[in-house]
C-alpha cells in the first residue's frame, strides 16, 4: 500500500516506483494511457502538463479537450497534442442517440479530422445497425463503452458482444472494468470472451464491487489488475489501458499518480518496464 505522504508528493512516489524498475525488464506489451475525462475540470494546457508529469504519451481525448465544433479547429488542436509528444489513441466517449444521418456523419467527420483511429462510443440499440455503414465508410474502429447497471443499452461488455458479434469486425468494445464489475461480471472473463473485439480498456478500481461511489485509486480496491494485464497479453491485445479516474475531479492528480505507480509496479512484477 502506498502511504498518504507519498501520494501528496508525486516526485517521491515516482522515486518509489523506480525501486521496481530494472534494466533487465522487457518492454511492456501493456500501454498505460489516460482518458482525458479524468481531467475534465482542467483546460488543454493543464492536461498537457499532467500528461508530461505522468510520463505517458497515450491519450484518449474527451470532447472537453477536443471540441467537436468548429470542425476546422479539430485538426489544429489534435496537432497541438501531437506536437506536445502524445499519441492520440481514441476519441470519446461520443453518444449516438439520434437516428439521424447528419448527426452521425458529423461525429465520424470529427474523429476523421482528428486523425484518431478509435471512437469510444455510446450508441443506442436502435441506432447501432445504421452505424455499421459509417464504420465501413470511414474505417474507424467503433468501441462501445459499457456503463454498468444504469446503462439501459449496454451495461456489460457481454451485452456489447451479443449485439455486435455478427457485425463488421471494426465494431467492438471499450471495456470499462469498473462498470463491468458493478454488473456482477468478472472483468477478466469479459476481456477473454470479447477477445479480438476489445479495442480499448478504461481502468478504475472499486472498494465495493457493486457500488459506483466506492471508486478509489487503482490498487486500493478489489480490481484484479494483474489478472487483467495477463489476460490482455494472452489475447494479444493491441490497444491501450486508459486510466479513467472519475473522483476528486477538482484535484485528481494524487490519485492518478498513485494509480499509475501501482499499475507500473504490477507490470514490473510481471517482468515488464512500462
Amino acid at each position: 500500500m502506498i502511504s498518504a505522504a507519498l501520494v501528496s508528493s508525486p516526485s517521491k512516489l515516482f522515486a518509489a516506483e523506480e525501486q521496481y524498475r530494472s534494466h533487465a525488464l522487457a518492454a511492456s506489451p501493456i500501454r498505460l494511457g489516460i482518458a482525458s475525462y479524468t481531467f475534465r475540470k482542467f483546460d488543454d494546457a493543464h492536461l498537457i502538463d499532467f500528461m508530461h508529469q505522468l510520463k505517458t504519451p497515450y491519450l484518449n481525448l474527451k470532447d472537453v479537450h477536443l471540441p467537436m465544433k468548429p470542425l476546422d479547429q479539430v485538426a489544429p488542436l489534435a496537432a497541438k497534442y501531437r506536437a506536445a509528444g502524445f499519441k492520440l489513441t481514441a476519441a470519446g466517449t461520443i453518444s449516438f442517440n439520434k437516428d439521424d444521418d447528419e448527426d452521425i456523419r458529423a461525429k465520424f467527420e470529427y474523429v476523421k479530422a482528428a486523425g484518431i483511429p478509435v471512437m469510444v462510443a455510446m450508441p443506442s440499440r436502435e441506432v447501432l445497425p445504421k452505424l455499421e455503414k459509417y464504420v465501413k465508410q470511414y474505417d474507424i474502429k467503433f468501441a462501445i463503452h459499457n456503463h454498468g447497471p444504469e446503462d439501459k443499452n449496454f451495461p456489460s461488455p457481454l451485452d456489447v458482444l451479443a449485439a455486435v458479434k455478427n457485425m463488421d469486425p471494426r465494431i467492438g468494445c471499450c471495456i470499462d472494468v469498473g462498470h463491468t464489475m458493478r454488473t456482477g461480471t468478472d472483468p477478466v472473463e469479459a476481456i477473454r470472451k470479447v477477445g479480438h473485439r476489445v479495442f480499448d480498456i478504461h481502468m478504475k478500481d472499486l472498494a465495493q464491487e457493486r457500488v459506483k461511489e466506492s471508486q478509489v485509486a487503482v490498487g486500493e480496491g478489489l480490481m484484479p489488475v494483474r489478472d487483467i494485464f495477463r489476460t490482455l497479453i494472452d489475447i494479444h491485445y493491441l490497444g491501450d489501458v486508459d486510466l479513467e479516474y472519475e473522483i476528486h475531479d477538482d484535484d485528481p492528480m494524487p490519485g492518478v499518480v498513485e494509480s499509475f505507480a501501482y499499475m507500473r509496479g504490477v507490470l514490473a512484477g510481471m517482468g515488464y518496464k512500462a
